[in-house]
């Protein structure tokens, strides 16, 4: 299992997942920064992601949405704060509606990546941040960081030689 740690924080209003790759750190960066490759692992599995859109620049957007098992929908959108190949990543994720506008009753969450060289391979460090209790305590009960963890297991395989 690449994940070896995930912290839930309600004092800081944090999750962190840590996870490490026996690949470097390009080929780790190659999984977000690929639109084609993001799909492959954003969502977990049963859930598979489409990118529509993928402007991985400062003040760009990633459009993306997730079929469930029985057909449903679910749609999200990346701005992009910061991005620093192939270090660091930073952007807000939201909820959005069939025309990928976010969802103004739901909770955003605050994302930043960054990609550490460690031992000849990748230590990935995946920080999500929240505004209030509420908001951290609604994206942990829908299964989103469950969801993430089986995502990230996910990028094993498309790592693989």
């Amino acid at each position: 299992m690449t994940i070896t740690s995930v912290e839930t924080d309600y004092d800081n209003l944090t999750v962190t997942l840590i996870a490490h790759f026996d690949n470097p750190i390009d080929q780790v960066w190659e999984l977000w920064s690929d639109p084609r490759k993001l799909e492959l692992w954003w969502g977990p599995p049963g859930y598979p992601a489409s990118v529509q859109k993928h402007d991985l620049r400062a003040g760009g957007e990633v459009t993306y949405s997730m079929t469930g098992p029985d057909g449903e929908q679910h749609r999200g959108i990346w701005r992009v704060a910061s991005v620093d190949p192939p270090t660091s990543l930073q952007f807000t994720d939201a909820f959005a509606d069939s025309h990928h506008a976010p969802l103004a009753d739901a909770p955003t969450s605050n994302i930043a990546v960054r990609l550490v060289e460690r031992d000849g391979g990748t230590r990935m460090e995946l920080h999500m941040t929240f505004e209030t209790r509420e908001d951290m305590q609604q994206i942990v009960d829908t299964g989103t960081v469950d969801g993430l963890k089986h995502a990230i297991n996910q990028m094993d395989s498309l790592l693989a030689p």
